[in-house]
């Protein structure tokens, strides 16, 4: 059976996960703001530490791919890649909306009769990271960055009951209210990678453990603070 360390980092929630097989033995969280970066890697030794597991015991490391928040993501994929090259093992990708869709599903989060079920990662004001899911798991278009208005996800709406889930779910409830809109506010887990993680496993998908970027969607602008050190 396969052994997956499951590393999601792509909101503000800190989460990571070891299995065997098809099964979460440990689990590690953490919404303590900008900490991804000091509690990733400990979060991965204590795992592994419960488990009397070796980074080298394991079969592949998983991270969330994105989209989300740029430090977050760089934070993910930094600690992948270094378990990856240190331990010779191979690096799995998992989107972030489609951690959310499993999420959804592991939660029992559908309404009854839904059509679709549209993750939405928060990008500030009422933008959103978003795709469009059937509820048997199918991606319907891409994954993009949009602006939520009335109009949203008109198509869907009046196509029958839909689940917005993820960060940015309840900043767009009242703009996107009706009866056919609901909405669980989350933020992704690295446990809900599992499904997709020992699919691509089996299918032999791996990333180049070298070259792997996250998929940010939009560049990240650095920008200089208006306050005064001196």
């Amino acid at each position: 059976m396969h052994k997956l360390i499951l590393i999601e980092t792509s909101t503000e929630l800190c989460s990571t996960a070891l299995s065997d097989g098809d099964r979460i033995i440990c689990e590690r969280l953490s919404t303590e703001p900008r900490a991804h970066a000091a509690m990733t890697a400990v979060f991965v030794k204590e795992m592994l530490d419960r488990a009397g597991w070796k980074v080298q015991d394991c079969s592949a490391v998983a991270v969330s791919s994105g989209p989300g928040s740029y430090t977050g993501l760089r934070v993910g994929s930094s600690t992948a890649k270094g378990l990856c090259f240190g331990a010779g093992l191979p690096l799995i990708a998992v989107s972030t909306p489609e951690v959310l869709f499993n999420q959804a599903l592991e939660d029992g989060l559908l309404p009854q009769g839904c059509r679709h079920v549209i993750p939405m990662i928060d990008a500030r004001r009422m933008e959103v990271y978003s795709a469009v899911f059937s509820p048997d798991g199918q991606m319907q278009g891409e994954i993009c960055s949009r602006i939520v208005d009335r109009d949203s996800f008109r198509a869907e709406l009046e196509d029958g009951p839909c689940l917005f889930i993820g960060d940015g779910a309840d900043k767009c409830a009242e703009t996107l209210a009706c009866p056919n809109a609901f909405f669980n506010q989350c933020c992704p887990r690295a446990s809900s990678m599992l499904g997709p993680a020992l699919k691509a496993m089996e299918e032999k998908r791996f990333e180049s453990t070298a070259y792997f970027e996250p998929f940010y969607l939009k560049d990240f602008i650095a920008t200089v603070s208006r306050k005064k050190l001196f």
